[in-house]
């Protein structure tokens, strides 16, 4: 049946269409990727802005800490951290579970972290994080 339009397409061929062109944007686009990834898992913590929580969760927005030590960054992305962290001369001491599976996750997180807000991080690449060890126990 077509409509007025003369669409013969149908709601469910469209969401998957939709699906397929999405995942090739993003892995055709590492910071696509990393927005995906900050917006789904880093985002109830760090915040849209990347400023955090004060006294609960560290911003990531001109963030000694993150710029001190990428290759660490990607690593606690991977396996989680249970450190204290001096951010910007503030403790906090809330644990981070395991946000992503993948170093090539991590490293599109991360980058993406390295470049909002005003941030002019750089980049870490996979070669960079080569001798990050995934914690077996995630």
């Amino acid at each position: 049946m077509q409509s007025c339009g003369g669409d013969t397409s149908t709601k469910s061929e469209e969401k998957a269409t939709t699906k397929v062109e999405e995942k090739v944007v993003v892995e055709d686009n590492p910071m696509a990727l990393g927005e995906k990834i900050y917006m789904e898992k880093c985002v109830v913590c760090h915040q849209a802005n990347g400023e955090g929580i004060p006294g609960a969760f560290p911003p990531l927005k001109n963030s000694d800490y993150l710029f001190a030590d990428k290759v660490r960054a990607v690593a606690q992305v991977l396996n989680g951290s249970n450190e204290v962290m001096i951010v910007n001369g503030v403790s906090y001491s809330a644990p981070m579970p395991q946000q992503v599976n993948t170093k090539e996750e991590a490293v599109a997180v991360i980058n993406y972290v390295l470049n909002s807000w005003g941030n002019d991080g750089g980049k870490v690449t996979l070669e960079d994080v080569k001798d990050v060890v995934i914690d077996p126990r995630q």
